[in-house]
């Protein structure tokens, strides 16, 4: 064959690789654009009615999403890559970006005595909760996750928790359901109770802040008190909020001594890749949030932002966390879970009050 023929045949043309990054951040953009619409409309929907939180309908939505025929394909398929990183990854960050609302002051001013009610609130709720969860049988760390959830601050506890423990994104998503369903409960009944109590605008804030589980169900549930009870009702629900930190490094330490001790995974029973971190990283960065906070050294405006870019990470982790929710699996798995939830709300509302009793001494 003469050369100049051979010169003229086309080479053959090498197939393009592949990038496995690039194609994984490619599947992440329908979930999280998913995510950013239900945000949108959870905002506007909280705009039009602010006596439903946002981060509230934010859940309602998702588990919508999860449950009517015309989107339940996509959000079950296309969407699903997404909607989990904004589940588990965006809620970190959410809850990194939450200790910018915490000030050591605001605790310390408190005084010791309350703050010593506060915390005996949170570990007889966390306590008695978990105990529930083991009694009616819940599986796996499902007792462990709704006691995070009742006890510290809701969906973000759980979050916090789960990472702690290594427990599997899926396992989250009934403990969420039910901490939302009984923080919006509480949005409605708790108002109704304030004139029988016999309680004041600033006993009732500090009762919803003692034990309503979301912050923004919290201010949901004070505001109709007025200003007075809005404010009780924040410093006694961060309180409480930040015990988020310590609560969570004694998890990721029992979890650490038990896969060293036995060599395996203290969930899952396979033997780890490495050892869990004793302080997960996101607990670290809110633990470092609190204390810029603590500092003084951000203002008006940059907290508020802070606020914003909090509700919006943590809106769309609800949203992510929502749509993985089967009403009918709930409803045919979840009944204990439901009884659970019931009587933990009823727990740490009943402990909630007896503080206000004790702290009005």
């Amino acid at each position: 064959m003469p050369i100049s023929k051979t010169l003229q045949e086309p080479l053959p043309r090498r197939r393009a690789r592949k990038n496995p990054v690039r194609e994984s951040r490619a599947q992440l953009i329908p979930g999280l654009m998913a995510c950013t619409v239900g945000v949108l409309i959870s905002f506007g929907i909280h705009t039009l009615l602010p006596s439903l939180p946002a981060l509230t309908v934010a859940v309602v939505l998702g588990i919508l999403c999860a449950n009517l025929p015309r989107v339940r394909t996509p959000t079950a398929g296309s969407f699903r890559p997404g909607l989990d990183f904004a589940g588990k990854k965006l809620m970190r960050a959410g809850i990194v970006v939450l200790g910018l609302k915490l000030s050591i002051v605001d605790v310390w001013e408190l005084g010791w005595a309350t703050f010593a009610i506060i915390v005996g609130v949170v570990v007889l709720a966390f306590t008695g909760t978990y105990f529930l969860g083991k009694l009616f049988r819940l599986p796996g760390e499902t007792p462990l996750l709704i006691a995070a959830g009742f006890s510290i601050c809701g969906a973000s506890a759980i979050g916090a928790m789960a990472a702690a423990r290594r427990i599997r994104h899926t396992d989250t998503v009934m403990p969420v359901a039910l901490v939302t369903l009984c923080g919006t409960l509480a949005i409605g009944v708790l108002p109704l109770l304030m004139g029988p109590l016999s309680l004041s605008p600033i006993q009732f804030g500090e009762w919803t802040g003692a034990s309503v589980h979301d912050v923004g169900q919290v201010v949901a549930t004070a505001q109709v008190a007025g200003s007075a009870a809005l404010a009780a009702a924040l410093v006694f629900k961060l309180t409480r909020v930040m015990l988020l930190a310590p609560i969570v490094f004694i998890a990721a330490l029992a979890t650490r001594r038990s896969a060293r001790n036995q060599g395996v995974d203290a969930v899952s029973g396979q033997k780890p890749s490495s050892l869990p971190p004793l302080v997960p990283v996101f607990v670290i960065g809110f633990v470092a949030m609190i204390v810029i906070r603590s500092l003084g050294i951000l203002s008006p405006g940059m907290l508020e932002i802070g606020s914003l870019l909090q509700d919006v990470l943590l809106g769309a982790a609800l949203f992510g966390l929502g749509s993985a929710v089967s009403i009918r699996d709930l409803l045919s798995t979840g009944i204990r879970g439901s009884l659970v939830a019931l009587l933990s709300w009823t727990l740490i509302a009943t402990l909630g009050y007896g503080a206000v009793q004790l702290i009005s001494l």
